[in-house]
């Protein structure tokens, strides 16, 4: 490269990670608006769908379960959609989708009807399929020395979502009375359209780079799930993700069956939010400084600790411990995953692995979901929180050869 052409590569640099910069800080913003439809669902759903069912409660935690299989059916859609439409008007149509899902939701409550709550949240499921790409967006409109500080930026704006979500529930679940719940899901519409107002500050995605798109698609898709490291990396954050969804869904079931009030329950999950969240401020530099695959290891040991701390006692303090807990393990192991995974794929074939992994990672959430609810009916809190040991193990073995595999490969 001539003197000239490193000139002006060099005064572009501060320019395109200005822009990177504002992009993650808007994709923040919006995570933690149109987000905290999440920790509204988790907060209410299996409560709402215990309220809505007869004797048999077993299945309480299947609208939980529609939201998740909702956010894995959506996965390739929304990464189509946005890779069609560009980043801010694709992100914007989740955000109606999430108002629709509201909608939905509201009148179930107000008609007593368990499946169509449950079809709704599914509904509210989908547009958090778009939330799920805000991630991937931050790292690919970043340079390379700035992807893991931009997911981190964006993963950060979780915190306001751990406050936001679950205020919203305790000041708006009664708001419709006598219609429990009702007001906390009508709040989704109002939520969705002030995330749409910030999503519409994103700059259009220059024509030259489709074009470019159009022009390679990069490996095919079997030819890069078939590597060891993105295998590793998928399993990592299916492992870290479905354990936190699983314990994390049964957690209001226990602390409500238990004889604390749903608010108490509510002010839980807001701790676990909160802790999801707070971490990405620095997880970002921690990755950079000591490694993602370290960073990971550090998440699934805080989720075996979750899991000692939930076995040694049904004290309010003890469930929220476990949570807070569970939460940093799920920040630590998912954000380090997702950075292993990033390094992956090519800008080219970015849409269909991030789409092929989403489908994957929220198809098993959707899973523990479901079987969180049936596992708790059966056998209770205490064995929520033994599934946590083999799973992390099994993580942790995976992590260890990919790492002692890749050393060899740089050795040689």
């Amino acid at each position: 490269m001539s003197a000239s052409g490193q000139a002006a590569t060099g005064a572009q640099t501060p320019a395109i990670e200005r822009e990177a910069r504002r992009t993650a800080l808007i994709l923040a913003a919006a995570q933690a608006i149109v987000g905290s439809a999440a920790p509204i669902c988790f907060a209410l759903g299996a409560l709402a769908g215990h309220y809505l069912l007869g004797l048999d409660k077993s299945l309480a935690t299947a609208p939980l379960t529609g939201f998740n299989v909702g956010v894995a059916v959506g996965a390739l859609p929304a990464a189509a959609i946005v890779r069609r439409l560009g980043q801010r008007d694709g992100f914007l149509t989740g955000t109606g989708l999430t108002a629709l899902g509201g909608l939905i939701a509201t009148i179930a409550l107000f008609q007593s009807s368990f499946w169509i709550f449950a079809f709704g949240l599914l509904v509210v499921g989908f547009g958090s399929a778009f939330v799920q790409q805000f991630r991937f967006a931050a790292a690919d409109n970043a340079p390379p020395a700035f992807k893991a500080r931009a997911i981190s930026f964006v993963l950060a704006g979780g915190v306001f979502t751990a406050m936001i979500g679950p205020q919203v529930v305790i000041f708006t679940k009664d708001l419709l009375e006598p219609v429990m719940f009702a007001g906390a899901f009508a709040a989704l519409i109002v939520l969705a359209g002030i995330g749409a107002l910030v999503l519409a500050q994103l700059r259009p995605r220059p024509l030259v780079e489709k074009a470019h798109e159009a022009v390679s698609s990069g490996r095919p898709l079997t030819e890069i799930i078939a590597k060891p490291r993105f295998i590793t990396a998928l399993t990592c954050a299916v492992g870290s993700y479905a354990m936190m969804t699983f314990v994390m869904t049964g957690a209001p079931l226990a602390m409500v069956g238990c004889g604390f009030t749903s608010d108490e329950a509510t002010l839980g999950i807001s701790w676990h939010v909160m802790a999801m969240f707070a971490p990405s401020f620095f997880t970002g530099r921690l990755i950079s400084r000591f490694g993602a695959p370290t960073i990971v290891a550090i998440g699934f040991a805080l989720l075996i600790g979750c899991g000692l701390v939930a076995l040694s006692g049904i004290q309010l303090w003890q469930f929220w411990t476990a949570l807070i807990l569970l939460g940093l393990g799920w920040n630590f192991g998912f954000i380090g995953s997702t950075a292993i995974v990033a390094e992956c794929y090519t800008p080219e074939e970015k849409g269909k692995v991030q789409g092929f992994h989403d489908f994957v990672l929220f198809t098993s959430v959707a899973f523990a979901s479901l079987m969180s609810g049936a596992v708790y009916n059966a056998w209770g809190w205490d064995m929520l929180a033994w599934i946590l040991f083999p799973l992390s193990g099994l993580c942790l073995v995976m992590l260890v050869l990919q790492t002692i595999a890749d050393r060899r490969h740089r050795a040689a």
